[in-house]
């Protein structure tokens, strides 16, 4: 009984405090110019698009031995950024999130939507590597595992909000909804999300979710990493489609965090204020996901999550897991 009203008490302040925040109060200058904001850019060759290499292509791997340039303390997982024999800089990350980002980022790509360049390494070797802060179990004598390598192809210029009202109405901001809904990316905080400036066009900056570790497991955060990340028994039984309408679609996605992440309000209620964005979508939208996605074949959604260093079986059950998602999708 008390453990039920603790649970409501903190519900209650939580949407309290959520309900006095705006989105204009959570408009940022970064993206004062959204009207002209692309998310997506239209793709006329999905069913032929190199899903193993990704965004960056074949070509656009590092280039021979790497070095050690300086360590990163942002975020949950260890980083670092390298430098290639080409001098190009990039950022490894250690840890639960490197595999799922990887996939994350070919599926988004395939379907037009902007997506950074990446690789999976399941070892690599990394000249002048110091004894890291965070992550130093994934270094060895052989070399670093399970690394993730990635850069931007753009220079960024900026953060963008889920809340940021200016997106409303349209079909690439909802497109992108589905799409986290599609790979149960819940961690939307705004520092995941980047606007890059388009070296062709200036005037119309790229919109992108630059960070997709948070993919293909739990459909929210829960209190271990373990289940909400890279966790394919939880992707496979997690719900894709909660309700239908004529006009609408929702989605079961992001669940809202356990309570008892409830006495650390800040936390709770950024959560609970992105709670939204799976929510009442329009259906045409989401069925034009659908239609975009289904172009893909399996081999192609294979080789995405081979290119993230998954094993055979894994392969094969997370591509009928996301094929499944599609397919409801498509009969919307």
């Amino acid at each position: 009984m008390m453990q039920s009203l603790v649970r409501k008490l903190i519900l209650v302040s939580a949407l309290a405090i959520a309900s006095t925040w705006s989105p204009a109060q959570l408009f940022h200058p970064a993206t004062a110019e959204a009207s002209s904001a692309r998310f997506w850019v239209e793709p006329t060759d999905i069913e032929t698009r190199n899903l193993y290499f990704g965004p960056g292509g074949e070509q656009g791997q590092p280039h021979g031995l790497l070095t050690f340039v300086v360590e990163d303390p942002g975020g949950t997982s260890p980083k670092f950024e390298v430098r290639d024999e080409d001098g190009t800089k990039w950022k490894a990350k250690l840890g639960p999130e490197a595999q799922p980002e990887t996939v994350a980022t070919r599926i988004l790509w395939a379907v037009g939507f902007i997506a950074n360049e990446n690789y999976y390494f399941p070892i690599t070797m990394i000249q002048n590597m110091p004894h890291l802060k965070r992550g130093q179990e994934f270094v060895t004598n052989e070399g670093v595992r399970a690394v993730r390598l990635q850069r931007t192809a753009a220079r960024k210029i900026g953060n963008w909000s889920w809340q940021n009202k200016e997106f409303k109405g349209s079909r690439q901001f909802n497109g992108l909804r589905v799409m986290m809904a599609l790979l149960s990316n819940w961690d939307l905080n705004e520092r995941n999300n980047a606007i890059l400036d388009d070296p062709k066009d200036s005037d119309h900056p790229l919109y992108e979710v630059s960070d997709l570790g948070s993919t293909f497991g739990r459909s929210g955060k829960s209190y271990s990493d373990r289940i909400t990340k890279h966790n394919l028994a939880a992707y496979r039984r997690s719900k894709f489609i909660s309700k239908t309408t004529p006009d609408h679609v929702d989605f079961a996605f992001p669940t809202h965090p356990p309570f008892l992440y409830g006495f650390n309000l800040p936390f709770f209620i950024g959560k609970m204020r992105n709670h939204w964005v799976g929510k009442h979508i329009p259906r045409e939208d989401a069925k034009w996901v659908g239609s975009l996605l289904a172009k893909l074949s399996d081999q192609q959604i294979q080789d995405a999550f081979r290119a993230g260093g998954y094993s055979p079986t894994e392969i094969d059950q997370y591509t009928a897991a996301v094929r499944s998602r599609i397919a409801e999708l498509e009969k919307l």
